[in-house]
């Protein structure tokens, strides 16, 4: 199982949101290269990144900042946040980027999708944000049509290989992850799933790799002392 140890960026630092919660922001670093180095040190070999600022605007205002991280760690690097253009996934993937994750657009705009996953493939991921079965978009504050079995076999039939699949109501809050919704899914979709979401202690990392999960992202976790990253590594292997 991969390890994606996470960095969420606003205003150019390393900040986490309490379940998705703009005004509940913790700034943790004021230098995200700093925790990337940090991160590879500990052994860590990938990367998840959201931009915030750009998930409400659908701009690219910490594309430097995920750029030096590419460039200057080994890390392989995957982003999210406000893609909805195949210029700003085109930017993204140029900046060095391994994979892009769509997600509102993923949702909204069938036709985009289709395209990036045609041009790009598995450089092309999905985010899966999900609140009582639900989709949910735009910063996780409107609940989509789908629920999250029909959004999931669309997906596939469409030929998105990676989702991260995160339980909005898991997130941020560190009282453990949704293991039974990851159980299930990964048991009835052709998918690399990467559980998010309340991943917050090695029992978690533990029981998911039991259930061959491709992947999970560790967040708070990390910035709380929590879960020791080096450990998360080793166990998930």
């Amino acid at each position: 199982m991969k390890i994606f140890p996470a960095i969420d960026l606003y205003d150019k630092k390393a900040v986490r949101l309490f379940k998705g919660d703009y005004n509940q922001m913790t700034v943790y670093s004021d230098n995200p290269i700093e925790i990337a180095r940090d991160f590879e040190k500990k052994g860590a070999r990938f990367i998840h990144m959201v931009d915030l600022e750009g998930a409400k605007n659908g701009s690219t205002p910490n594309i430097d900042i995920v750029k030096d991280i590419a460039s200057n760690t080994e890390l392989s690097v995957e982003i999210g946040g406000g893609i909805r253009s195949m210029d700003v996934v085109k930017k993204y993937l140029n900046s060095g980027v391994d994979r892009v994750i769509l997600g509102t657009s993923a949702v909204t705009d069938e036709s985009f999708l289709k395209e990036a996953v045609s041009k790009y493939g598995e450089k092309i991921a999905v985010g899966a944000d999900v609140k009582d079965g639900y989709i949910a978009i735009k910063g996780w504050v409107e609940k989509s049509q789908y629920s999250l079995e029909e959004f999931l076999s669309k997906m596939e039939a469409i030929g998105v290989k990676t989702i991260i699949c995160t339980d909005i109501s898991k997130d941020g809050a560190m009282k453990g992850t949704n293991l039974e919704l990851y159980k299930s899914l990964n048991a009835k979709y052709n998918l690399d799933i990467i559980a998010s979401g309340g991943v917050s202690t090695i029992d978690d990392i533990r029981a998911l790799r039991q259930m061959n999960m491709y992947g999970a992202i560790i967040g708070k976790a990390y910035y709380t002392g929590a879960i020791d990253l080096e450990e998360a590594i080793e166990v998930a292997k």
